[in-house]
């Protein structure tokens, strides 16, 4: 009688047996929810990776969080590839990376189509008004969730408020901060205290603790993650040739005073020193946009900035309507339209190729130091500060949305911006308070949110 080979299970080639096509079609579903800004975007991940599918565990998370929190660029977006990059290698990477930008690229996109084709339209201002109430309360929640998160003991929450402070009293540097909140978590870990050593397990969706070893990836470093002096110089050959070949095609093709050779090396120099997201470097970009290169006319950094709060994606998208609006307005030859969609998407481009860069080539090093005491304080400690400095963003957001006038003003020596009571607008503290109501006590999700904020503000606008 002939033996019958048993039936094998199917090989598990990257281990934790999630094929890429099922990883596909949870980053298109982070990317298509990825509003809110970072600290929503961040808390959305933690929440479908870490709570509900068990991909990676809390202190994975939380290590490459602090990681990405140090880089230039935007933190959400490369947590992303980070972790797309430890799940399935470098395609992992790149497909979590593009998928998380795609919505917010093709949104803008089409934003900036009807923002140059029809001005500000009522409609669209209607539009956009409710969809600030919404993105204000998913803040809102997102600083919560990522303040229960980071700050486990006093010496965090002393470190988030120190932070604060810091950016809300004295205007002191994003890099700054975060300098010194990674020297005093070092120094607090290398000392061996205890209020320093922060990490463990996680609640998983039903409230057990879950360790991070029962996770899908596990505790293992994958072979791909451990440190490679030619993986590191392949990777590093092929980001810079794709960052820097088309500035230097440009440059040499239609001259360096070109509008396409200027936007390429000025948001290459952004893509460098955005440390801290994209409020860290808005005004200036506003500034230059304006008044030196006159690709924006004063007041429309505001309408962009507008489009990228409210569609999915990073805030730094809004550097797509810039390089849109500027070749629009300086086409070159070619039709205005096609001249602002080419730029733009070059904004884009040389924009995000970066983010890549960071991550390919410093992540299997970040990954080798997990088990560094000292440097896992330090990373706690800066993952804490950037919830003061997150808090003061949603402030500032909150004034901006909810009062129509807010001036500076000098306290003890501070200049600090504080809202003109007369000018609060009714309407939109309602429609907030409506978001966060539906929110932290109804526990709605994000996009029945969004689209009720938005029809609730197209609504007003017919009925006013």
């Amino acid at each position: 009688m002939t033996d019958v080979p048993a039936v094998t299970a199917p090989a598990r080639p990257y281990g934790h047996g999630v094929t890429l096509a099922q990883a596909l079609r949870v980053w298109m579903r982070i990317g298509l929810l990825s509003f809110g800004g970072p600290a929503g975007q961040i808390a959305m991940m933690h929440r479908v990776l870490v709570e509900e599918l068990r991909w990676i565990g809390e202190t994975r998370f939380l290590h490459a969080l602090n990681y990405c929190m140090l880089l230039p660029g935007p933190e959400a977006q490369q947590l992303t590839v980070y972790i797309g990059w430890l799940m399935h290698r470098t395609l992992g990477g790149l497909i979590a990376g593009v998928l998380f930008v795609l919505p917010g690229v093709v949104s803008i996109m089409a934003l900036s189509w009807i923002y140059a084709g029809l001005g500000n339209v009522p409609l669209v201002a209607a539009l956009f008004f409710g969809l600030k109430a919404a993105v204000l309360a998913i803040v809102l929640q997102a600083v919560v969730r990522l303040g229960n998160k980071a700050l486990k003991n006093g010496a965090m929450v002393g470190i988030a408020a120190a932070a604060f402070a810091a950016i809300f009293l004295f205007d002191l540097p994003f890099p700054l901060i975060v300098l010194g909140a990674g020297v005093i978590g070092f120094l607090g870990g290398r000392s061996g205290l205890r209020a320093f050593q922060v990490g463990g397990g996680h609640a998983s969706a039903g409230g057990k603790p879950v360790a991070d070893a029962e996770t899908l990836l596990g505790e293992e470093t994958p072979d791909h993650a451990r440190p490679s002096l030619a993986w590191s110089l392949r990777i590093s050959a092929i980001c810079l040739v794709l960052w820097f070949g088309p500035i230097l095609m440009l440059g040499l093709s239609l001259g360096w005073d070109s509008v396409y050779a200027q936007i390429a090396l000025f948001f290459s120099k952004m893509a460098v020193v955005t440390f801290g997201g994209a409020y860290a470097v808005l005004a200036y970009v506003a500034q230059q946009a304006v008044e030196n290169y006159g690709w924006l006319q004063p007041g429309e950094m505001l309408d962009g900035l507008g489009m990228a709060e409210t569609t999915p994606g990073p805030l730094i998208m809004v550097l797509q309507f810039v390089g849109f609006m500027g070749a629009f307005r300086d086409p070159g030859g070619l039709p205005p339209l096609l001249a602002g969609t080419l730029a733009g998407l070059l904004a884009t481009w040389v924009t995000f190729v970066p983010c890549f860069l960071w991550i390919f080539l410093g992540a299997p090093f970040v990954e080798s130091l997990r088990g560094n005491r000292a440097l896992t304080s330090a990373l706690s400690a800066i993952t804490a500060a950037v919830v003061g400095v997150i808090l003061n963003l949603a402030i500032w957001f909150a004034l901006h949305t909810l009062f129509r006038e807010v001036r500076e003003v000098q306290i003890a020596g501070m200049s600090i911006d504080w809202p003109v009571a007369a000018t609060i607008d009714l309407a939109a503290l309602v429609l907030t308070a409506a978001a966060v109501v539906a929110i932290f006590r109804f526990k709605a999700g994000v996009l029945p949110v969004i689209g009720g904020c938005a029809a609730a503000g197209v609504l007003l606008h017919l009925i006013s």
